[in-house]
């Protein structure tokens, strides 16, 4: 009969077992072979995960209330819980209305559909504007490459499971989706913004979404396809001669661990030094390192602050692109910007 208890009841039965043995030094022989087997049906047929609702203690409106209490932040009741309800709950109630004969209410602006563009609006708005203004040098394209990043469904799926919200989620789906938890996000942004406001929202998607980059390098967010032309192309932006490649090491050449190390000068000024398996990889290697300390995002140069407060009703303006980059025009934007955050 032992051999029959369900996976999920393997503790209740050593519980069971060790209580009644507990006089006894020793366990019967067939107690090892049972608790491998219960392991064997556990691993094939795990037991069922149960959404927290299932539960006697669950109990709602105080989770509501405490969820904003844990992110530090004062939610409208009647807007979180929008922000919250998914429109496949609503069409899911309705099924089951219709089937045991109950007249169906209008659901219309009960669901977080119209919340959710508004709140990527916001969120997209001050994350350009952070982030202008902490990589004053770093080109547009890579300022839209890690906006991509922050905005993508696994990092805001990430954040939102990790502060709470995929329990108090209504929606058909449980465990709930990586696509439900990046909508939902969005609308929990519009919701704060219209309980709390512009500021508080903004604190909150710098404190919550621009630190999943605290421990990323940003150049790996942008894949720059030439290095070596574009960094041409800045050269003669700032009217200097094209960078020259010269190996300053190797080892093991004419072998399958061949490693070639290439730095490249200007004016006998070493500007980059890249490493490679070869002199052409090393030299492309050379020259993105080269572009990294241009745009100051080099190793020891980097230092982002996820500590300011700025003003989100600025108007952000984009960075240079990397066809117009040149140091003068950089400098002029950063005391634009300067100027803009007084």
């Amino acid at each position: 009969m032992l051999l029959i208890v369900l996976p999920n009841l393997q503790e209740e039965v050593v519980a069971l077992y060790s209580c009644s043995r507990k006089k006894y030094r020793e366990y019967h022989r067939f107690f090892s072979p049972l608790l491998k087997q219960l392991k064997r049906r556990q691993i094939i047929a795990p037991p069922p995960i149960n959404h927290r609702n299932t539960y006697l203690e669950w109990n709602y409106e105080a989770e509501l209330y405490s969820f904003g209490k844990r992110l530090g932040e004062e939610f409208d009741n009647e807007l979180l819980r929008q922000a919250l309800m998914q429109r496949s709950y609503l069409k899911k109630l309705e099924e089951e209305q219709k089937r045991v004969g109950i007249e169906v209410s209008s659901n219309e602006n009960v669901d977080n559909v119209c919340m959710i563009p508004k709140g990527e609006e916001i969120l997209q708005n001050f994350t350009l504007l952070y982030l202008r203004h902490i990589l004053p040098r770093f080109p547009e394209e890579g300022i839209q490459s890690i906006k991509d990043h922050l905005m993508s469904e696994e990092t805001l799926s990430h954040v939102c499971f990790h502060i709470g919200a995929s329990e108090l989620i209504l929606c058909e789906d449980f465990p709930v989706e990586k696509s439900t938890l990046n909508s939902t996000m969005k609308a929990l942004i519009f919701a704060l913004h219209e309980s709390s406001g512009l500021e508080r929202t903004s604190v909150f998607i710098r404190d919550f979404i621009l630190t999943q980059i605290a421990e990323l390098d940003i150049n790996d967010l942008w894949n720059i396809e030439n290095p070596i032309e574009t960094l041409n192309t800045i050269c003669r932006n700032e009217d200097v001669d094209l960078p020259e490649p010269r190996i300053v090491g190797d080892s093991g050449v004419n072998t399958i661990l061949a490693l070639y190390r290439v730095g490249l000068y200007i004016n006998k000024k070493l500007i980059g030094l890249g490493s490679g398996e070869s002199i052409k990889i090393a030299h492309e290697m050379a020259a993105s390192d080269a572009l990294r300390r241009l745009f100051g995002t080099a190793e020891h140069q980097l230092n982002i602050p996820f500590n300011l407060v700025l003003n989100p009703k600025i108007k952000s303006e984009p960075n240079l692109g990397v066809k117009d980059w040149c140091e003068k025009r950089v400098q002029e934007r950063i005391k634009q910007t300067l100027s803009l955050n007084e």
